[in-house]
C-alpha cells in the first residue's frame, strides 16, 4: 500500500512516515457475551462493561469500571490489557462509531462489543478511530431502524500508523489533556455542589450573614408574594407567522435553563402599532406555567439588567415587584429557585400527563424574606460562587477546544 503518510502535527523527534494498512492486517477480532441490565450487581465479583455504557460513561481511555457483575466468570468474556471495543449494534451509524481502550485484563465485556486485539498501542488506537477514522467506520454500518457493525468490516478498514514509541508519545499526551479535563469538570460539579448546600442553609436561615459592622440583620419577614408586588400575562393574540422578526420577546427556554435572563438569547416578534402587550423590565421574575413534571412547574428566571423595549412569551407569566428595595433582582434570581421556595412552587402543580400551575395560587403563598442589605450581602456571595464556576466551564471549553483542535491535525 502507498506508504507516504505524515501528520499536520507532531513532536519534533519523529520524522518517519506512518505505515498504511487494513485493520484487518494488524489486528484480531472477537465479540463480547450478553451482559444484561439485570444481571448488574453493585456488590458483584466481576467488573464489566455493557454496551451501552461506551456511549454514556466511558470515553477514549477506559481505566476505571462502573459496572459489576455475579454472573458465573467461565460464561462471560474477559478483557486483556489493551483491548479496544466498539459497539456492535446502536441506534446511529455516528453513535455506533465509538472506541475505547480497556487498560485492565479481566473485565467482562458484554454482547454486542467488538473487541479489537492487536500489538498496537489500545490508547492510540482509540483515539485514531474516534477521530482520524470515525466518519469512515460510520459509513461501514448498516441498518435502519437499528445499525450494525461487523468485525468484517472493521477490518477492511485504512489506517495509518506510527511507530511504537511515536504511538505511546500521543497516547500520553492525549491522556494529559483528558485528565485536566476531568479534574476542571470534578472541580465544576464540586463548586455546584457547595453553591447548592450553602444556599440550602441561607434560605433556611442556618447561616446568617452579619452587617458590616458586625451585628446581626434584623429578623426575616413572612409575606404574601401578592403583598411585594403584582403578576402579568406574557403575548396574547400570536400566531406562528408573527415570530422570527420585530421587537425581543424573552423565550420559554430563557427562563427555564437560567436563573437569570441571558439578554443575548432573545428570539424576535412582530408588535402592531397600539398592541395592548405587557413589557418586561429590570427586576421582573418570570416563572414558566407549563410542564411534563411537577418537579419542573413554576421555574423561574430574573431580569437582571435594565431592557428598552422587550416582552415576554406566552407561556409564561411574569410577576413585577413594587419596589427593587424591597426584592433585589440579583438576590431573586437565587431566592426564587432555592429549595425551600421550590418546594412551595411544586405543590401548586395540577395535571396528570401535562401540569400547570395557576399564577393567582402562587402570590396568595407566604415566603420569608430578608431586608435589602442582607439580600445584597447573599446575592454578592452567590454571584461570586457562579463566577466561579462559569470560570471552570470555560477553562473545560477551552481544555475540549484545544484537544479537538490537536486531534484534528495529529492523525492521518
Amino acid at each position: 500500500m502507498e506508504n507516504n503518510v505524515i501528520p499536520a502535527l507532531r513532536f519534533p523527534e519523529f520524522t518517519d512516515q506512518w505505515n498504511s494498512d487494513k485493520l484487518g492486517s494488524i489486528a484480531t477480532f472477537s465479540k463480547g457475551k450478553g451482559i444484561s441490565k439485570a444481571d448488574i450487581d453493585e456488590n458483584g465479583a466481576t467488573e464489566c462493561i455493557r454496551y451501552g455504557e461506551l456511549y454514556t460513561v466511558y470515553s477514549e481511555v477506559i481505566s476505571e469500571i462502573k459496572s459489576k457483575t455475579n454472573l458465573d466468570i467461565d460464561s462471560l468474556v474477559l478483557s486483556d490489557a489493551n483491548d479496544v471495543i466498539i459497539p456492535a449494534s446502536g441506534e446511529t451509524q455516528i453513535d455506533i462509531a465509538t472506541a475505547s481502550c480497556v487498560l485492565k485484563a479481566g473485565v467482562a465485556l458484554s454482547g454486542d462489543l467488538n473487541i479489537i486485539k492487536s500489538e498496537t498501542d489500545g490508547v492510540f488506537l482509540s483515539y485514531y478511530l474516534n477521530n482520524a477514522k470515525k466518519y469512515k467506520i460510520a459509513r461501514l454500518a448498516q441498518g435502519i431502524s437499528v445499525v450494525h457493525l461487523y468485525s468484517s468490516q472493521l477490518a477492511s478498514l485504512n489506517v495509518n500508523i506510527p511507530s511504537p514509541d511515536e504511538q505511546t508519545k500521543i497516547s500520553a499526551f492525549l491522556m494529559s489533556i483528558d485528565k485536566r479535563i476531568k479534574i476542571l469538570e470534578k472541580k465544576k460539579a464540586e463548586l455546584e455542589h457547595y453553591k447548592k448546600g450553602v444556599m440550602q442553609k441561607l434560605f433556611a436561615r442556618t447561616i446568617r450573614f452579619k452587617k458590616d459592622d458586625g451585628s446581626d440583620f434584623p429578623d426575616w419577614e413572612e409575606k404574601k408574594l401578592g403583598e411585594l408586588g403584582e403578576t402579568f400575562n406574557g403575548l396574547t393574540g400570536k400566531t406562528k407567522v408573527d415570530f422570527g422578526e420585530g421587537k425581543p420577546y424573552i423565550q420559554y427556554m430563557q427562563i427555564f435553563s437560567n436563573s437569570q435572563i441571558d439578554t443575548s438569547q432573545f428570539g424576535l416578534v412582530k408588535i402592531e402599532d397600539g398592541e395592548n402587550q405587557s413589557k418586561a423590565q429590570l427586576g421582573d421574575v418570570f416563572f414558566t406555567t407549563s410542564s411534563e413534571t411537577p418537579n419542573e412547574i413554576g421555574t423561574s428566571s430574573v431580569l437582571t439588567v435594565e431592557v428598552d423595549e422587550v416582552y415576554l412569551n406566552s407561556f409564561c407569566f411574569g410577576y413585577r415587584p413594587n419596589s427593587l428595595d424591597e426584592l433585589v433582582p440579583e438576590f431573586s434570581q437565587f431566592f426564587f429557585r432555592s429549595e425551600n421556595v421550590r418546594r412551595k412552587v411544586i405543590k401548586l402543580a395540577q395535571g396528570s400527563t401535562r401540569f400547570n400551575m395557576s399564577k393567582l395560587e402562587l402570590v396568595k403563598i407566604k415566603f420569608d424574606f430578608p431586608k435589602k442589605d442582607e439580600q445584597v450581602k447573599i446575592a454578592n456571595f452567590l454571584i461570586s460562587i457562579d463566577k466561579s464556576i462559569e470560570k471552570v466551564g470555560v477553562q473545560i471549553e477551552d481544555s475540549i477546544l484545544f484537544k479537538q483542535g490537536l486531534l484534528q491535525k495529529m492523525f492521518v
